[in-house]
């Protein structure tokens, strides 16, 4: 018999773990990823420092607690890790709160995932086990749902400890009254609707964490042009994102000859007349005021302040679609071809102090929804995460005023949810029991994580809370001020069902599909050309 030469299908320089290898390697990649976020859990977490270097920007400093934040900046090579990354984004977008427990549930269940698979249990029968086991904490979950809304005066106060136990493990924790009030009074502008957009930050250093403020109107950090007026009422706006520079020949590496000083007069005379003809078209649509996203060169800006128009130069493009929308017009691109231009209106434009700088305040909008929220603070770094923490209040406060279902904090659902597990794998006959029983252990690794993250003896207080909640204390929770059990309602520590059921979901959903790979296959690089390196 002639003996056969194994056949290789992947290039030379492709890469492949198989079965074991690459189940190992995934499901460490993804604990990994949990214990990197563990210890910012909760009230008590601690932060992480987030250093760029980066050749043309310098060194960066990004200081923060939040899930998403942390995992978008660091760079992860492991394709399971990525998973959770991007799951974490999934989360973020979703509801805006939860990013760390969703990916700290998705690392426990991995992490007794190996358990189990270390015992020859195979992740078929491991994931046939987290979907019944996932069933039924969901299940155990809504039928411990609140819906208070009934009563406005009870709802209004479920909205402030919602926004307070949200704000409680961010930097804002000393003055989340304070920041909790702003952020309900910014969303109640919304009137019950979801879109954040009309929602803007200013970040202003100086100052402390108090001294911000709500202000009932649209800030742009700009200021008008020379000779232009600094006061509009009644403004007429047009909002454009179109060059206003000289129409010279912009083609890389060109080069005009002149032969005179006489001709480059005529050459200017030309350029100035085209752009002459371009301000007379905004001009023609009887505005008050322009907002242009890119530069106004000298001349246009004196032919604006000519005609008595406010002219506004290099607004940030977020700026422009919120300001669009607050306003009440469109962005125009290209305003000589169009003659049907939707303006926007406002009631009055000023220039104002904020700090040390000014800006201008859009006041009497069209949509009443539109309000801005001023941050003041020592450092950029505080301001960065201030602003991070608000968008996520402002996101949970949304949720739960469009949803109205309230769940328990503090792991008291959490330690729901693992009892009606363990009570359920307790009747299942078979492996799938195992499972079921892992996926409930990781379930109180939430409040566990919690009470180490605070310094208390975690094994002493989930022993105290699992034995209230048999004995019908299913309110109590972990009261992470004292380090003691206590009733959640009581303390207010309460949060959106849709943050609650989203991290169940998506934490089950991206350990199962981590769990189902036996191969990485990770494809060649493209080899470079030699002509490539000139490219």
């Amino acid at each position: 018999m002639t003996s056969l030469n194994p056949v290789r299908v992947l290039k030379g320089d492709t890469e492949e773990e198989k079965r074991e290898d690459a189940r190992l390697s995934c499901i460490f990649g993804s604990i990994a990823i949990g214990d990197l976020l563990k210890t910012t859990l909760g009230p008590k977490g601690m932060d992480k420092i987030l250093v760029s270097d980066s050749k043309r920007m310098g060194s960066t400093i990004e200081l923060t607690n939040d899930g998403a934040t942390i995992l978008r900046s660091i760079g992860v090579d492991n394709p399971a890790a990525k998973i959770l990354v991007e799951m974490s984004k999934v989360q973020d977008n979703e509801v805006g709160d939860g990013t760390t427990t969703v990916t700290v549930l998705a690392s426990e269940l991995l992490k007794e995932a190996d358990k189990l698979i270390t015992v020859r249990l195979h992740p078929q029968t491991i994931i046939s086990g987290w979907r019944k086991a996932a069933k039924e904490a969901k299940s155990a979950m809504t039928n411990f749902t609140y819906d208070r809304s009934a009563d406005a005066e009870q709802f209004d106060q479920d909205l402030m400890n919602i926004a307070r136990t949200t704000l409680s493990s961010k930097i804002l924790n000393k003055h989340k009254d304070f920041f909790a009030k702003i952020a309900i009074a910014a969303v109640k502008r919304l009137n019950k609707s979801t879109d954040l957009k009309a929602i803007q930050f200013i970040k202003k250093l100086g100052g402390t964490l108090t001294d911000s403020f709500l202000d009932d109107g649209f800030l742009l950090d700009k200021k008008p042009g020379v000779g232009q007026p600094k006061v509009v009422e009644n403004a007429r706006i047009l909002i454009a994102n179109t060059p206003m520079d000289a129409d010279k020949v912009k083609v890389f590496g060109s080069r005009i000859t002149l032969d005179s000083v006489a001709k480059l007069g005529e050459m200017e005379l030309i350029e100035n007349e085209k752009m002459k003809a371009k301000v007379d078209a905004f001009l023609k649509h009887n505005i008050n005021v322009f907002i242009n996203r890119q530069l106004i060169y000298n001349y246009p800006e004196q032919l604006f302040a000519d005609a008595g128009v406010m002219a506004i130069e290099h607004a940030d493009f977020d700026g422009v679609e919120r300001l669009a929308l607050v306003t009440g017009s469109e962005i125009v691109s290209d305003i000589e071809r169009c003659e049907t231009v939707k303006l926007g209106t406002c009631g009055k434009i000023e220039e104002i102090m904020l700090g040390e700088d000014h800006v201008l305040k859009f006041s009497g909008l069209p949509v009443s929804e539109s309000c801005t929220i001023v941050l003041r603070g020592a450092t950029e770094q505080i301001l960065n995460e201030a602003e991070r923490a608000l968008h996520d209040v402002l996101c949970v406060l949304v949720t739960t005023i469009s949803e109205r279902l309230i769940v328990l904090g503090g792991g008291c659902t959490e330690m729901i949810m693992a009892r009606h597990v363990n009570a359920l794998a307790a009747q299942t006959p078979g492996k799938e029991s195992l499972a079921m029983e892992a996926y409930a252990r990781a379930l109180l690794q939430i409040p566990i994580i919690l009470a180490d993250n605070g310094g208390y003896d975690s094994a002493q207080l989930v022993s105290e809370l699992r034995s209230a909640q048999s004995e019908g204390k299913t309110t109590y929770g972990l009261n992470m001020q004292e380090g003691k059990i206590d009733d959640m309602f009581k303390l207010g520590i309460i949060e959106p069902y849709k943050v609650k059921c989203q991290v169940l979901s998506g934490a089950t959903e991206a350990a199962e599909m981590i769990l189902r790979v036996d191969g990485i296959i990770k494809s060649a690089p493209r080899r470079r050309a030699p002509d490539d390196r000139h490219c």
